[in-house]
C-alpha cells in the first residue's frame, strides 16, 4: 500500500524511456503511479520500464511517436487515456540540442527542426492533454527548460537555448491560463546533467570537467536529480506554486 500522493495518478511523460525521462518514469513507478511512457526510438528500454511497472501491480502504456507531428502528439494523447482511463499529469520531457550551429552558421530548417522538437512538440501536446486535465479538481504539468534558456547555453547552442528560454515563457503562460481549471503547470531548468545520451553525444569530457569546476558543490548533476524535483512539483498537484521554474544546477545560476 503506497500511501503518497502520487500512488494511482495517471502520469504521461514523453521521452520518458532515455536519460533523464528514463530515471522520471522510475521515480514515478516507485512512488506508485500508473504511467504512459512516450518514445520516439528507445523501444527496448521502453519494454523494460512497462515490465517494471507491471510487476509492482501498475499499469503502464509504450507509445510510439514524433511529437513534431499534431497526429502523432494527439493520437499519444488518446491512448493514454485510453489505456489509463485518465490523466492527471503530464510530463514534457521530449527535447534535443540536435547539434551546435552558431548564427553564421544557421540553416533556416536547422532552426525550425530545433523549434519544432522543443517547443511546438510541447504545445501540441499540452494542447491535446489540457481537457483531459482539467477534468480532474486538481492536475499538474511539469515542463523541461534548460540552464541554457536562462543563460543562454555555451557558443552553438543558439537554437536550442532560445527554445528553451521560450519553454518558460509557455510555462508562465499557461499557469495563468490552466489555472481556473484546477492544473497548476510549472518548469524544471537543469544544468549540466551528466551520464545521459544529451551530454554524451553533445559534451566533451573536457568542457564537462571545465563547467564542473565552477559548480559550487562541486559535481556534475544525474538525472536522479532531476527526477525528484520533477516528483516534487507533480506531486504537489493541489498546491500553490504554477507558473515557477525550479532551478537544478549546483548553484551555477539562480534568481
Amino acid at each position: 500500500m503506497n500511501n503518497n500522493k502520487l500512488a494511482g495518478k495517471k502520469v504521461l511523460i514523453t521521452a520518458g524511456a532515455q536519460g533523464i525521462g528514463e530515471s522520471i518514469t522510475r521515480h514515478f513507478i516507485d512512488n506508485g503511479a500508473d504511467v504512459a511512457i512516450h518514445y520516439y526510438s528507445s523501444a527496448d528500454t521502453a519494454k523494460q520500464l512497462t515490465e517494471y511497472a507491471n510487476s509492482k501491480g501498475q499499469k503502464a502504456v509504450i507509445i510510439q511517436g514524433d511529437l513534431t507531428k499534431e497526429a502523432d502528439a494527439n493520437a499519444m494523447v488518446e491512448k493514454t487515456v485510453e489505456v489509463l482511463g485518465g490523466l492527471d499529469i503530464l510530463i514534457n520531457n521530449a527535447g534535443s540540442l540536435v547539434a551546435r550551429n552558431l548564427l553564421s552558421d544557421m540553416k533556416t530548417e536547422f532552426w525550425h527542426k530545433v523549434m519544432d522538437i522543443n517547443l511546438t512538440s510541447m504545445m501540441f501536446v499540452t494542447r491535446a492533454a489540457g481537457p483531459h486535465l482539467a477534468k480532474n479538481e486538481n492536475s499538474s504539468i511539469v515542463n523541461l527548460a534548460s540552464l541554457a534558456g536562462r543563460k543562454g547555453g555555451h557558443p552553438g547552442s543558439l537554437a536550442y537555448a532560445t527554445s528553451k528560454g521560450a519553454i518558460l515563457t509557455f510555462t508562465r503562460a499557461l499557469a495563468t491560463e490552466y489555472g481556473p481549471q484546477g492544473t497548476r503547470v510549472n518548469a524544471i531548468a537543469p544544468g549540466l546533467i551528466l551520464g545521459t545520451s544529451f551530454h554524451n553525444t553533445h559534451t566533451t569530457k573536457e568542457s564537462a570537467a571545465k563547467t564542473t569546476a565552477g559548480i559550487p558543490i562541486q559535481r556534475a548533476g544525474n538525472s536522479a536529480d532531476v527526477a525528484r524535483a520533477v516528483l516534487f512539483l507533480a506531486s504537489e498537484y493541489d498546491g500553490f506554486i504554477t507558473g515557477a521554474t525550479l532551478d537544478i544546477n549546483g548553484g551555477v545560476y539562480n534568481m
